[in-house]
């Protein structure tokens, strides 16, 4: 029996809505689940009207997505929730892989100190999406439940769209709107769009579990164990004593069958014995799935999450590549709805996120084509691999068990400044940046807590200097540009204090270097010397009104 009491969003009718219909709206979203509401929010912070449709009045019903990584908790932080979400959740960074019942690769998502999050946290979707509605209502989002978007008409400044509810249909205008609904997408679907990719032959069972067990917070995964045999299964744990449990069943395995109890329990038991308690809450059946949309930009229709691309779960891409999707989007059309940037910055975000998309699904391949061998001979690698990182370091590099989700370095975005001076390490511009412990005003804080939802000019200053003046005072102004640029600096006695010395290491700084920071926290441009007219141009090419020649497709720069 499940723990959790799942919510009822109120119903509102739609009489002012109706009223003088079609009206016209800013800003429409289409879908309540986890990137849907991410983006509401997000609009919310950027101070843009929006209102959302979604169908049901709860959450999603079962765990779902559980995996959030390091960079969607730090999204959530600027998103408000991050705190919420990471004090329900199950925090790890260790993941051990083992063949039958031998530990064959172990690896930590998190190797070094200084960061706020974990690698990692596990939480069942429905608590997220929860806490996610409470904060889009706190920022007065207009939340619609029990409303059914059954239409959409594509217009040359927006789109149409007719709405179903309990109280009858109505048809409403919106300058633009951010398609949420999911991978079996009613929009994407009705309008014809393609997706293209493939389906691999296999299917897993997903058996959510609640027991008191006193196994480690990590991810275990094993290959051709005892308890099932020539198959693997996945074991996480998620808040509330629920854990999770994938089995891999084979594509002839009947899906219908396979979620019955009657089937999954003998499979539970096999695995944790006959003496463990245990209660069945929630048992579902996927198929690996590594699909996109050729453009997630369709005139005013914008795409994110699963309506846009779809992944293999191992990995935990979905929900964490949504969210990315949200992060780089919205503040990208914020500017273009206040008229601080053209409608081509938007071009970006389709550019950008379509080369994500295409990475994220080239390690879900690898993955799943490692975990579900297509051949005898891609068996035999796999088995051969397994077997040798017993005791070979080299070998643990080539075992897949679901390479974790990582944030796409955007380094072909048409909206960086190249690099004209020599740096080390990885925050190059497009880079997602690196956090650290700094001190703020006294108090011990976080890098990317002062960081979000606009531009900052990040300065490294000396020990006991400041900027020149003139300098200082130039820079300042350009908080009250008609794109606003924070000025930071960091050192001693500055805005921020590098705390323990790990923010100059990560960003590679001596005084003078310099960062422009994009509202979602990607790097821009760097100097080690920094001047007005370099941050006016940076500033200029990164929301899309340079009148440099853009960077190729970052598909097309790959490719060649």
């Amino acid at each position: 029996m499940s723990t959790y009491t799942y919510p009822k969003f109120a119903y509102r009718a739609p009489s002012d809505l109706m009223a003088g219909a079609p009206q016209r709206k800013p800003l429409v979203v289409i879908g309540a689940g986890p990137v849907g509401l991410a983006a509401a929010i997000d609009a919310r912070l950027q101070g843009l009207d929006v209102l959302l449709f979604d169908e049901e009045d709860s959450v999603s019903f079962g765990s779902r997505a559980v995996c959030y990584a390091k960079r969607s908790l730090e999204i959530l932080d600027r998103l408000g929730v991050g705190d919420v979400v990471v004090d329900k959740g199950v925090s790890w960074n260790v993941g051990r892989t083992f063949m039958q019942e031998e530990e064959v690769y172990r690896f930590d998502l998190v190797p070094d100190a200084g960061h706020k999050r974990p690698g990692m946290i596990n939480l069942q979707q429905y608590h997220l999406e929860e806490a996610l509605v409470r904060r889009a209502t706190e920022l007065g989002a207009d939340l619609r439940w029990k409303h059914r978007v059954v239409n959409v008409q594509p217009l040359d400044d927006g789109a149409r769209l007719t709405v179903e509810t309990p109280d009858g249909s109505f048809d409403i205008e919106a300058d633009w709107l951010v398609v949420a609904d999911g991978a079996r997408s009613n929009v994407r679907r009705q309008l014809g769009l393609d997706i293209e990719g493939h389906v691999f032959k296999d299917r897993f069972l997903i058996a959510d579990v609640i027991m008191k067990a006193d196994f480690p917070a990590e991810r275990w995964f094993w290959f051709d164990p005892p308890f099932h045999r020539n198959q693997s299964v996945l074991l996480h744990k998620q808040s509330d004593n629920v854990w999770r449990i994938d089995f891999q069943l084979g594509w002839d395995a009947d899906p219908e069958e396979e979620k019955k109890p009657e089937r999954i329990i003998p499979r539970v038991k096999a695995m944790l014995g006959d003496d463990r308690e245990f209660t069945l809450e929630w048992a579902s059946i996927y198929t690996f799935q590594c699909r996109r949309m050729k453009n997630f930009r369709h005139g005013r229709l914008l795409f994110v999450g699963d309506a846009a691309h779809q992944v293999s779960p191992f990995g935990a891409r979905g929900a964490n590549s949504g969210f990315q999707d949200t992060d780089d989007l919205l503040w990208k059309l914020a500017l273009v709805i206040k008229g601080q940037a053209p409608e081509a910055l938007l071009d970006s975000y389709d550019a950008d996120r379509t080369y994500a998309a295409d990475e994220n699904i080239r390690n879900s391949t690898r993955s799943t084509d490692f975990i579900t061998p297509k051949s005898a001979v891609s068996k035999l690698f796999r088995n051969a691999a397994l077997q040798l990182a017993r005791t070979q370091p080299f070998a643990r590099k080539l075992v897949n068990s679901g390479r974790l989700s990582v944030p796409a370095f955007l380094v072909q975005s048409a909206l960086n400044t190249p690099d004209g001076e020599a740096f080390a390490g990885n925050m190059v511009p497009g880079a997602p940046m690196d956090d650290a412990p700094v001190r703020v005003a006294g108090q011990d804080a976080w890098l990317l807590d002062q960081l979000g939802n606009r531009f900052a000019l990040m300065v490294f200053v000396a020990d006991g200097q400041g900027l020149d003046p003139a300098l200082r005072t130039s820079l300042q102004a350009l908080a009250q540009a008609p794109v606003p640029v924070r000025l930071l600096t960091v050192g001693p006695g500055a805005d921020m204090e590098d705390a323990q010395g790990l923010l100059a290491k990560r960003y590679d700084a001596r005084p003078g270097t310099a960062y422009l920071i994009r509202p979602d926290q990607h790097v821009a441009a760097r100097w080690r010397r920094v001047d007005l007219a370099a941050v006016q141009a940076a500033l200029a090419r990164a929301t899309a009104q340079s009148s440099s020649q853009p960077l190729p497709h970052p598909t097309e720069a790959v490719a060649a």
